[in-house]
């Protein structure tokens, strides 16, 4: 397959050139005050490269790349990365234990302020050979595939973003680094290293998990754990000596009812996503085990609920329940006051655009620095529905639109985000 990464093309001389001023600053009068001319620039520039992107996010999307899969994820990093690379970047291959992450920057203008924080993820949930019976299509407006828009669309709206920057004689007003990890969709047990190495002095960080399919942006995340519960009987035959066993099958029934009942706690959710157990009918079954995703509107209720799950005790004698947190996200909690969001807010304003931002119910890579109250905003990726279901698709005419804006966002000094200013 042959994969046509987004070359940015000659600048022509009608190409706007401005400078953006050395320090982030109020810019009262307005967010793109001190780049003349480039709101009409970006907008009609992104016009131009959102069929390049259509075809981009497509091309990503016909290369699976399922979670724990190390070599279709290692050849979509590859990909990605000469992607990136054409648009200035310099790149970093981290080695990981079900693939590589990547670990991206391009210098801005002012060095000397921190840098904006960009994460994204290339592994999706489709099983290898998803493409045989659902190829990537596009239809009514839409391009539909697996992983089109958790989260390819994202990785190839910034990488269009990038080279329209490019394209236009800019650099970044600060310097950007991107970290892509091979592992979101399971937790990101290894990538999260990558993200919170990458946190440390960063100004603000953005999400490329898709918006709202009403194109709002995520403005908190609820928290996620996973567990499994793994539950060790005494194995005998179920006729001749079924006195002598003890059911771990059953253990495990009774334990997930007493689970369900802390997941009715206010602020706490359940999904048993994965049972398995015992060999025969004829056997009493001497392991067994459960899955679980639990998701928490707040710090308080994850903290309560995962409390309550590391002191669940057998309940048959000769049974054993043990407890193993497989993968946790902080919950991110929407703050009243969000200076980031008017930001962008009056960023889309200035490109004719109107965006608002919601909380987001599922979980991602930028719960970690939400929790912390670092200045964040998910939801910069293709505008769709549908991630994680056969009906996933994005809106191509919402391309351009987020190209524009997410080259804004690059483009322009940020404002003061916090009360005491770290650039």
């Amino acid at each position: 397959m042959t994969v046509t990464a987004l070359v940015p093309p000659t600048v022509p001389t009608s190409a706007p050139s401005a400078t953006p001023p050395a320090t982030d600053g109020d810019s009262q009068a307005g967010p793109t005050a001190a780049l003349p001319g480039l709101p009409q620039a970006l907008s009609s520039r992104a016009r131009t490269l959102a069929g390049a992107v259509r075809r981009r996010c497509a091309d990503l999307a016909r290369i699976e790349s399922p979670s724990g899969d190390a070599p279709r994820l290692n050849a979509l990093a590859e990909e990605l990365a000469a992607g990136f690379r054409a648009t200035g970047a310099t790149v970093h291959r981290e080695p990981g234990p079900a693939g590589d992450h990547l670990v991206l920057q391009w210098d801005g203008q002012d060095e000397s302020l921190p840098h904006l924080l960009v994460v994204g993820h290339h592994d999706t949930v489709w099983p290898a050979g998803i493409l045989n019976d659902w190829p990537v299509t596009e239809q009514d407006g839409t391009l539909s595939g697996p992983g089109v828009v958790d989260m390819k669309g994202g990785l190839a709206i910034l990488e269009g973003a990038l080279a329209l920057l490019a394209d236009l004689g800019q650099r970044p007003h600060r310097t950007v680094r991107l970290v892509v990890v091979s592992d979101e969709e399971v937790g990101s047990p290894d990538g999260r290293r990558l993200v919170e190495r990458q946190l440390r002095g960063a100004a603000a960080v953005l999400g490329l998990e898709p918006p709202h399919p009403d194109g709002r942006l995520k403005t908190a995340r609820r928290g996620s754990t996973r567990v499994r519960l793994t539950v060790t009987g005494r194995e005998a035959h179920a006729g001749n000596d079924a006195a002598q066993g003890v059911s771990a099958v059953d253990e495990l029934v009774d334990q997930l009812v007493a689970v369900r009942g802390l997941a009715g706690q206010p602020g706490t959710e359940l999904n048993a996503g994965r049972i398995s157990g015992g060999t025969r009918a004829n056997v009493i079954a001497g392991r067994a085990e459960a899955e679980l995703g639990l998701r928490f509107a707040t710090a308080e209720a994850q903290r309560r609920t995962l409390d309550s799950l590391a002191r669940l005790t057998a309940l048959r004698p000769g049974a054993r329940v043990r407890t193993e947190v497989l993968s946790s996200r902080p919950a991110w909690q929407e703050r009243s006051a969000n200076p980031l969001l008017r930001h962008v807010r009056s960023l889309a304003a200035v490109l004719g655009q109107q965006l608002d931002g919601a909380p987001a119910g599922g979980a991602g890579d930028t719960n970690l620095p939400g929790s912390r109250g670092l200045p964040t905003l998910d939801g910069f990726g293709a505008v769709g529905a549908g991630a994680h279901a056969r009906h996933e698709h994005i809106r191509i005419d919402q391309l351009a639109p987020r190209i524009a804006l997410l080259a804004a966002l690059l483009a322009v000094p940020l404002p003061r985000l916090r009360d005491r200013s770290e650039g």
